[in-house]
């Protein structure tokens, strides 16, 4: 049974700018703490990465998954679904971007996960709090500080 999760960040950028740091995957290894790796597979006709995997650290242990994005809503959502995964069976996820009054943008991150073993709850929350920190707190850094 796969677990969902989603938290919200405030980010002192615009959305467009949120978009376009989250949508350059290729650069992740250099910002997202366990991003060890990415590859980009496919480019979609814009030139954007359709299809990427990644080589992450999960667990203690490195893991490999491959996800293919969907640009249909940008630049207000980032979205990707997972195609392959070494211990994960899904991995299916979004960035939604919204501006706030104050020029700023909440990032909502919603992220559903599958594992292909089972792992004991306290174990999939700590693993889950992980990934939702650095998908935004990482992603915050990154675009507060080159903006």
């Amino acid at each position: 049974m796969a677990e969902q999760a989603t938290e919200r960040m405030v980010v002192s950028a615009d959305p467009a700018r949120c978009f376009e740091i989250s949508a350059d995957i290729a650069s992740y290894p250099t910002w997202a703490a366990d991003i060890k790796e990415v590859t980009v597979v496919e480019r979609d006709p814009e030139g954007r990465p359709a299809v990427v995997t990644f080589r992450a650290a999960a667990f203690g242990r490195s893991t490999s998954y491959t996800l293919a994005y969907d640009y249909s809503e940008a630049p207000g959502v980032l979205a990707w679904v997972q195609t392959e995964g070494d211990i994960t069976s899904k991995l299916d996820g979004r960035y939604v971007f919204a501006a706030t009054p104050d020029g700023g943008t909440e990032v909502t991150y919603h992220l559903e996960v599958e594992l292909k073993v089972p792992l004991p709850g306290f174990i999939k929350m700590r693993a889950q709090s992980r990934i939702m920190s650095i998908a935004l707190r990482d992603l915050k850094a990154r675009v507060e500080s080159t903006a």
